[in-house]
């Protein structure tokens, strides 16, 4: 940096030290979308600027920053060059309150690129990027500046009209009626400007106690040596500066610490649970799918079966819904929804029960059906069953539009032809005279009958219409709820399968949450997502129609008993489908399945030491029964959307099912578990309570290995283990069969003794706050050692035939050469596409529990009775497999029979009990028996060759072959199964399918596909790449001239500065594969690092790379 420029930052900022207090500024540069290399000069010119006029500069890109404690020390915070989502809202919410003490704020260029879900931060900042020339020409180009207001110290020194070479940006959501402008630019200047004569490139404003500046220039590197923009920016900076901070002006509450919220299970491994209701005494009475009605007593803490329906189960028919009354305490009176099992109709009930609460029994023989809905029964699908209550003691009921969508391709299930009405959703969702496909409105009068509502979307009498429908439009609302103090509805709605739009049918399989005001029509079957319209389709000729109109939707089915002309369609809340969501990131991607929970206001609960905060207030709970998650979404005073956070993002839901606030205000939820239609060990109902005061440790516990031959060295360790209060912590280890206690955070013992020890970690603070963790440590039986030996390449598929060898070693047992016959070694190879290595793991656990099962038959009397092809006393193997097939229903049910005994079934003679058996064992044995018949489960050769030919016809992957064993175990110590899998891949990877990666992007370009953007000086790293047999190397790069200015590509080993093994050029426009000789033969496994580099890109990205190919 030149003295005349050091000369300029300390004439510039001598007045900051008149008033600074803290004289600190933080420039934050995270980036979660693009990255400028300008960063890299951003950062360098605050920190001189800082050095030159002693003031502290804190460069970060952690948002950990962002908390309160840490925000008070800082004048100004800087956002150089953000992109994306780099805020969680515990983080938003303390640099909201920073803001409001009176904290200045700097943007700089894309800092406009930054948080598109904040409402609060898009005020702040006062636009948001919306575009930039690029698409027939670069993206940095010169224009021509022209000053707004030179009155403003930031422009005071600038000409009235200059010029420069930047990226200027289009802005979208710009606030002018707030914003004060400074900088605009000339579009005449430059080319493909989109925003007309009026284009600011600058501005500032004061906002909710704090100041905001913005600049769009900072693209370029050369902007933070240019001496008009410095003084712009440093000027700016000055402006923003907070001479103090107030906290007693803040507005925002602090989000509340997750750590603070305490999940208990009440109950688990339920069958099929699905609603729930919490009674004013804290009892929580939940349904489950097959019938029953169970009652936890938060006083015995015991869960009680209250009462039993028969219920019609086939398809997802059953026990869908409970509700009390709102007068539940006076008059005792529940609502269910339900399938009866009979043979004279094929309704489904809401029915009102009356609850005897001194013997906590559902006296059935009361009940009065209040409403009928027609159901088909002979297909599925989608049955709603929701019920929930208004003040004014109305009842909402949703039902599902008891349409198959089979048959429809994931679209609109619109089949028209004669007895395709099962498979026409306009003959119940868009049919406004039934009942399914509808959120109903009814209020149920003391005789059990009920009257309609003023207000509902038909009036009572009118032609063609049910007066009940409040909602009409509906594929399968599962659960709602209804916000008590606002009246206004809530609900998720669940969406068709197609996993991608298709112009000729219509949209991908968007799913909802929706808020419902007012009556409305709500689009299925004819609309989706944001009212995307589906064409009309022909299912006889496979022609598609006219898409549908949102303002006029019609309903032209034959199957229609209802009117033609429908209400225009309503827009939903919130929408998104199977792939990342670019209006809701926090969605994520994948299956979905959204759920309406409930909408918190604090003063309509009871003070109690687990109730929520009022950091909740308004803010409407939206979960994901696929995703495993749940949101906060923060609705305004006129209870509009107003953004969204995840709520205990890092605890784990199995499927949540449905969820109410006590009156004692603690969350229950009710989690299905994850297996469908089956009782599943994680089903559960739980609590969630809010700890406003000091928290108990958080113990964790880690040991070097969990089972082994005696003696048994362990190393232990307390890593994780915290108090999150920062109270002094004490440990405590009992280790069991008269090995000493220890005080020690990581004792070290040795167990000599074979045996199954229970260790225990007691950690206690200071408080008094005491917490534990329980780990089992299995002495007396040594883990068998399982390898896969490949003969060619281990990385990648180079041959059609690939040779492979297993070997096991096991202390006890001995080895395949001596003592362990191959035949219990299971060997599997498979052919996975797209390499999944979640789907690998589940392989590896399909194997052990194969062969788990198999050693838990031979060690027990099974062979008495049984054989494994052949009837015996009992059935074959075989026998059992054919006529059970293989789910969690029939594993459960069999499990019980072998602990229980029985007989029936296959004769007179009747099965011995096994009680010495656990659930975990029995599954393991009839998950082997219903396996046994299953190719994919019949064991491999210990060695041998295969033939590579599945990817050829198949999408990329890999080859996995995986072995396991299951030793024969001790007296005291059962069989440990141990595995070991290889990954062999076809030869062309993904770019994007780096390890590790620095100063790239991700993008997606059609046709192309996937795209990893190179920067100069960025790389891409591919761990433990095997290059024996390799020679050449194919890079897919492509660079469009305007867009992207080419560069180098060097291969190097081990690291980003390694040895180089060859390089390649990417020149401007190129679009074809470059390949690359290596110089010598490679017999090794590697890192490979790919280094782009072009000194002179000046900030613009070198070129995309979608596929590299590994050749012999």
């Amino acid at each position: 940096m030149s003295k005349k420029f050091n000369l300029f930052l300390l004439t510039a900022f001598t007045s900051f030290q008149l008033f600074a207090q803290q004289n600190s500024v933080l420039v934050f540069s995270k980036t979660a979308g693009f990255r400028h290399v300008s960063i890299k000069e951003g950062r360098e010119f605050f920190e001189n600027l800082g050095k030159t006029n002693g003031f502290k500069v804190v460069l970060s890109e952690n948002s950990d920053e962002f908390n309160e404690e840490n925000l008070k020390k800082f004048n100004a915070v800087v956002f150089l060059n953000t992109t994306g989502d780099v805020l969680n809202p515990a983080q938003q919410a303390d640099f909201e309150r920073y803001i409001q003490s009176g904290g200045g704020y700097l943007g700089i260029h894309a800092a406009s690129d930054t948080e598109y879900n904040w409402p609060w931060y898009n005020d702040l900042m006062g636009g948001y990027f919306a575009s930039h020339p690029g698409r027939n020409v670069s993206n940095v180009q010169n224009g021509k500046m022209m000053v707004i207001d030179r009155n403003h110290p930031s422009t005071a020194h600038l000409p009235e009209t200059f010029e420069r070479e930047d990226e200027f940006y289009d802005f979208k959501s710009l606030k002018t009626d707030k914003l004060k402008f400074l900088v605009k630019v000339d579009e005449k200047s430059y080319k493909e400007g989109k925003m007309g004569d009026f284009h600011p490139m600058s501005w500032y404003h004061e906002y909710d106690g704090g100041k905001s500046f913005y600049s769009n220039f900072g693209h370029t590197p050369a902007t933070f040596s240019e001496p008009l923009m410095t003084k712009h920016l440093s000027e700016g900076l000055k402006w923003a500066w907070a001479s103090k901070l107030d906290y007693t002006k803040v507005k925002t509450q602090r989000a509340p610490e997750e750590n603070r919220f305490i999940k208990t299970t009440l109950v688990k491994n339920l069958d099929e649970p699905t609603e729930l209701a919490v009674m004013p005494n804290g009892k929580v009475i939940f349904v489950e799918r097959k019938g029953a009605i169970k009652l936890w007593n938060p006083k015995t803490k015991e869960t009680k079966l209250v009462g039993q329906l028969n219920v019609y189960k086939k398809f997802e028919y059953g026990l869908m819904g409970v509700s009390l009354d709102p007068n539940f305490v006076n008059n005792n009176w529940l609502y269910f929804y339900y399938s009866p099992e009979t043979d004279q109709h094929k309704d489904n009930f809401l029915s009102r029960f009356t609850y005897d609460q001194n013997t906590d029994t559902v006296l059935i023989s009361t009940e009065k059906i209040v409403l009928r809905v027609h159901a088909k029964r002979d297909e599925c699908c989608h049955t709603g069953g929701s019920i929930d209550w208004d003040a004014k003691g109305n009842l909402f009921l949703s039902t599902g539009d008891d349409t198959n969508p089979f048959a429809s391709d994931g679209y609109a299930p619109i089949d028209f032809r004669e007895g395709r009405q099962g498979w026409d959703a306009l003959s119940t969702s868009g049919n406004t005279n039934d009942l399914r496909g509808k959120i109903l409105r009814i209020h149920p009068e003391n005789d059990g009958t009920y009257t309609i509502p003023e207000g509902n979307l038909f009036p009572n009498g009118m032609e063609k219409t049910r007066p009940e429908i409040y909602v009409m439009g509906n594929r399968n609302p599962y659960r709602i709820s209804v916000d008590k103090k606002t009246g206004f509805l809530y609900w998720g709605e669940i969406g068709p399968d197609a996993g991608k739009s298709n112009p000729e049918r219509g949209p991908e399989g968007y799913v909802e949450f929706n808020q419902a005001r007012k009556p409305g029509f709500f689009g299925w079957p004819i609309f989706a997502g944001n009212n995307t319209p589906y064409r009309a389709y022909d299912f006889e000729t496979k022609k598609s129609g006219e898409l549908f109109d949102p303002l006029k939707p019609v309903n032209l089915s034959p199957h229609n008993t209802g009117l033609k002309n429908l209400p225009p369609t309503q827009k939903p809340m919130i929408w998104y489908g199977y792939g990342d969501s670019k209006d809701f990131p926090l969605m994520e991607k994948g299956g979905a399945n959204p759920m309406g929970g409930p909408v918190y206001h604090s003063e309509e609960y009871q003070n109690s030491d687990g109730k929520f905060p009022n950091y909740f207030d308004n803010k409407f709970f939206a979960y994901e029964w696929m995703r495993d998650w749940i949101v906060a979404v923060t609705l305004d005073k006129d209870g509009n959307y107003a953004g969204m956070e995840r709520f205990m993002p890092n605890t784990k839901f199995y499927h949540p099912m449905d969820m109410a606030f006590g009156q004692n205000g603690v969350l229950y939820t009710l989690e299905y578990g994850m297996n469908w239609f089956a009782q599943n060990e994680e089903a559960q109902l739980s609590m969630i309570e809010y700890n406003a005061g000091n928290r108990k440790p958080v113990v964790k516990v880690k040991a070097s290995v969990t089972e082994g031959a005696a003696p048994l060295t362990v190393k232990f360790s307390t890593e994780g283990t915290l108090d999150y209060d920062n109270d002094k912590i004490y440990y405590d280890w009992t280790f069991g069969k008269s090995i000493p206690n220890s005080k020690l955070a990581n004792p070290s013992v040795v167990f000599t003794k074979p045996g199954i020890y229970d260790v225990n970690l007691s950690v206690k603070d200071s408080e008094g706050n005491e917490n534990n963790e329980i780990v089992k440590i299995k002495v007396g039986n040594a883990v068998p050692v399982v390898d896969i030996k490949i003969k060619s390449n281990k990385s990648f598929v180079l041959d059609e035939t690939i040779d492979y060898e297993v070997t096991v070693f096991d202390k006890e047992d001995g080895s395949l050469i001596r003592g362990i016959n191959p035949e219990d070694v299971m060997v599997s190879i498979n052919y996975l596409e797209g390499y999944d290595k979640t789907v690998l793991e589940q392989g590896h656990k399909s194997n052990e529990s194969f062969m788990t099962g198999k050693r838990h038959i031979e060690k027990s009397d099974c062979a008495a009775c049984h054989s494994k092809d052949k009837k015996s006393i009992g059935p074959s193997y075989y026998d059992i497999a054919d006529k059970y097939p293989k789910n969690a229903t029939n594993i459960t049910i069999l499990a019980n029979k072998i602990i229980s005994g029985g007989g029936g079934v296959w004769g007179e003679q009747a099965m011995a009990a096994h009680p010495q058996l656990g659930q975990t064992e029995a599954k393991e044995i009839v998950d082997y028996i219903l396996s046994i018949k299953d190719p994919k489960a019949t064991s491999k050769p210990i060695s041998g060759s295969f033939k590579a030919n599945d990817h050829k016809t198949k999408k990329e992957g890999a080859y996995i072959i995986q072995a396991s064993y299951t030793d024969k175990g001790g007296k005291i110590i059962g069989s440990i199964t141990n595995s070991k899998s290889v990954a062999i891949k076809t030869p062309i990877l993904s770019a994007q399918a780096y390890d590790k990666t620095e100063n790239t992007q991700k993008f997606s370009v059609a046709p192309v596909g996937d795209l990893l953007i190179a920067n100069h000086n960025s790389f891409a790293e591919y761990e433990k790449i095997d290059l024996t047999g390799i020679s050449k190397i194919s890079i897919s790069a492509f660079s469009q001239a305007g867009q992207s200015v080419g560069g180098s590509i060097e291969i190097r080993l081990g690291s980003a500065t390694g040895l180089l093994i060859g390089s390649t050029t990417i020149s401007a426009g190129n679009m074809l594969p470059k390949e690359v000789t290596l110089p010598k033969a490679f017999a090794k496994t590697e890192d490979i690092f790919f280094v782009f580099k072009n000194e002179n890109a000046e900030g613009k990205p070198l070129f995309g790379i979608s596929k590299i190919e590994f050749k012999k």
